[in-house]
């Protein structure tokens, strides 16, 4: 495993793969046992891996339970994040939930309950409410670091005006974001600004919920197959981009999967891996090795483009017309 930097903010060293612990549990009715998923914390920190990404509405706090239950007497050797803004409770009362600094309160006090800490590395909300004042955030935020219950703060799932405009006003520190072949939106403004304000990025689904293993074609079962009404739909950009991925995987003997999540790892981000199965785990693993050369990273851009849109397009637009009257 290797370590870099986590952003310019913060001066820590982190795995390059981030440990993303969203299926263990099984009270939501789909995820790892238990003792699967102490198998595959095991396997990640035998790997070398050291940052393990939660959230208190995982399992309804199963998640972070299981985490606690293996950070025991290890804590200091591993890096946490973890989020609120949902709430761990099945049915929460509504003063419970949102970003509001009340939740703030509730939600961190119980996430290191059951992390057995008394200090979470990195804290976030885990998406814009679209209520809660972004000063209220900030300063709520802030107050964790300074009773250090906190060490570092985040955003997720925050447009990047808003991410922007609270990383003027406080020292936050990372950023959490859905990005891969299918999801490449963030390049837009999300990435940029991250790069501007010097913040960590962690990257999300990295596999597109299973998409870009190939496997919803052959009709196996996964994430999508368990949501209410879902129904995977493969479309021609879809189809594009798996028929890419499936090319360079037999030219390099590897799968699908690997090759899309070796992409997402070429970004320099932090991206999660994320496993119901320590099999699945050790077969993800296997991408940190892949190194895909710039002709295939090139095929694999050119197949998952998007328009950046306005204004960026014009932007570039102009820009190059201005290159050609200097030169």
């Amino acid at each position: 495993m290797k370590y870099k930097l986590f952003g310019l903010r913060t001066g820590l060293y982190a795995s390059e793969l981030a440990l993303g612990a969203a299926n263990f549990g099984t009270l939501k009715g789909y995820g790892a046992n238990p003792g699967e998923s102490q198998k595959i914390l095991a396997a990640y920190k035998e790997a070398g891996g050291n940052f393990i990404d939660v959230s208190d509405v995982y399992q309804f706090g199963q998640a972070e339970e299981i985490v606690g239950k293996f950070l025991e007497k290890q804590r200091t050797n591993f890096i946490i994040c973890t989020k609120y803004t949902r709430s761990s409770e099945l049915t929460p009362s509504i003063s419970n939930t949102g970003n509001n600094r009340k939740s703030m309160k509730q939600a961190v006090e119980s996430s290191l309950r059951r992390l057995k800490t008394d200090y979470i590395d990195f804290y976030m909300p885990h998406f814009d409410d679209g209520i809660t004042p972004l000063d209220e955030i900030a300063r709520g935020l802030e107050d964790l670091v300074k009773d250090g219950k906190v060490l570092y703060s985040g955003l997720t799932n925050f447009p990047a005006w808003k991410v922007a405009a609270i990383a003027t006003s406080v020292k936050l520190s990372a950023l959490q974001i859905e990005y891969n072949l299918l999801a490449r939106t963030a390049e837009r403004d999300l990435l940029p600004m991250a790069d501007e304000f010097g913040l960590g990025t962690m990257m999300y689904s990295p596999l597109a919920g299973g998409v870009l293993t190939g496997k919803y074609r052959t009709g196996k079962l996964g994430r999508i197959n368990f949501v209410a009404d879902a129904v995977y739909n493969e479309d021609k950009k879809t189809k594009t981009i798996l028929d890419t991925l499936l090319s360079i995987s037999k030219d390099i003997n590897a799968s699908p999967g690997q090759v899309a999540f070796a992409w997402v790892l070429s970004k320099g981000a932090f991206p999660l891996i994320g496993a119901r199965k320590l099999e699945h785990f050790e077969h993800s693993l296997k991408a940190a090795s892949i190194n895909l050369t710039e002709e295939q990273i090139s095929l694999l851009d050119k197949s998952s483009s998007i328009s950046l849109g306005y204004p960026h397009d014009l932007l570039a637009t102009v820009r190059r017309a201005d290159i050609k009257l200097r030169s």
